[in-house]
């Protein structure tokens, strides 16, 4: 670890605090329709629960929603997408202490941030969240044309960065698509463990399995 030089960051559920943001999109969405649904009882634990910690499509999500929930007025597809792209990103907030442990690896390290998603919504949420300047590096999948866990998207964080992959720490909650995608490409992990189980069948061992984002600060 004496030639670490660079810590890459996963966004939503690592930096950005996923389930409090989804949930708090999920409030505005209910409470702006709820002129148009016949009752509004149980449908937010529904719509937590169809979302799958993020990793549902979301014309797919919405499109399920519009079939099957109580509407007297029904939405169109188009009309929830265009709620969500504005509402999902006013939305974002910060993991408890995020700005703290990114003021502090600044001043040490490279930083880059690597996450899955569409353009539009994760640069909002970053710009929303005001940490695009802590970042020597980002990388959207949509932009880039790659997702991970594939390889590729880990190896353009390096090449941006001019490091190799002994030279850095991954840091993600996705057990396969940070975890392990980092660590087949040769960089240190660290788990930090929030609504993803760990996988059985992976054989990449983090570094150091963390709940807090703070945690960082006694071991980097």
């Amino acid at each position: 670890m004496n030639e670490l030089k660079g810590i890459i960051f996963d966004l939503d559920n690592t930096l950005l605090d996923r389930t409090k943001t989804f949930s708090q999109f999920t409030k505005k969405l209910l409470q702006h329709y709820d002129n148009h649904l016949e009752k509004a009882e149980g449908l937010y634990d529904t719509i937590i629960d169809l979302d799958q910690d993020g990793y549902r499509d979301k014309q797919e999500l919405f499109t399920q929603l519009i079939d099957e929930f109580p509407w007297k007025e029904r939405p169109t597809l188009q009309e929830l997408m265009e709620f969500y792209e504005a509402q999902y990103v006013n939305s974002a907030i910060l993991m408890e202490h995020a700005n703290t442990v990114l003021s502090f690896l600044r001043g040490k390290y490279k930083t880059a941030l690597v996450t899955n998603g569409r353009t539009i919504i994760q640069y909002g949420k970053i710009d929303h969240l005001g940490i695009r300047d802590e970042f020597d590096a980002i990388l959207v999948s949509e932009e880039v044309k790659v997702k991970k866990p594939d390889p590729s998207i880990f190896n353009m964080a390096l090449e941006r960065l001019q490091l190799s992959p002994e030279q850095c720490i991954y840091i993600g909650d996705h057990p396969v698509n940070d975890v392990e995608g980092a660590a087949a490409i040769g960089m240190h992990t660290i788990w930090i463990k929030v609504n993803q189980s760990w996988r059985e069948h992976i054989k990449a061992k983090p570094l150091h399995t963390i709940t807090q984002l703070d945690e960082l600060l006694t071991i980097l």
